[in-house]
């Protein structure tokens, strides 16, 4: 059974490098990208603090469609340019959103959320695989350090978990 834990005396950097060595040594003996995305959004959403939702959008060449997540039940599917999802998937960029309730068009899924960080999953080709997501229901809860350790996880995840 594999086992995280990160030490909360660390600064988030530091607790955001230990992750992605977490998050490495989950992915990287096993091939099958839904057991990989089902165990990424495990490890996200049980390692760091005050998440409600942490998980997948899968592009499937037309719009976003949910993936592996933890939370409650979320939106099915979200079209390209809308919401905090469908933005970063169409400006390929990450999205750090400090107040949901100040993003044009958010699309409230779990009304607890209060702020958002969202992280474009682009393969080496160039191919939108889609967005990796997460919600806190604490207004600003994610921050640059929040974006760089996101995305250098979400550089695993498509490293080790998800090749085409």
């Amino acid at each position: 059974m594999f086992s995280a834990t990160i030490d909360s005396s660390l600064s988030k950097p530091a607790r955001y490098a230990e992750l992605v060595e977490q998050a490495r040594a989950l992915l990287v003996d096993e091939t099958d990208r839904i057991a990989n995305a089902a165990n990424f959004s495990a490890l996200i959403f049980h390692s760091l603090p005050d998440l409600n939702w942490a998980g997948f959008y899968l592009f499937d060449g037309t719009e976003l469609v949910v993936g592996p997540f933890q939370g409650k039940p979320a939106c099915v599917r979200i079209a390209l340019g809308r919401g905090v999802c469908g933005t970063a998937a169409r400006t390929r960029e990450t999205q750090v959103v400090r107040d949901v309730h100040d993003f044009p068009g958010h699309i409230a899924c779990d009304a607890a959320s209060q702020s958002e960080i969202v992280v474009p999953l682009i393969a080496g080709d160039g191919t939108l695989i889609g967005v990796w997501d997460a919600d806190s229901p604490r207004v600003a809860r994610f921050d640059d350090d929040d974006r760089a350790g996101m995305e250098a996880l979400c550089a695993i995840f498509i490293e080790h978990g998800w090749t085409i």
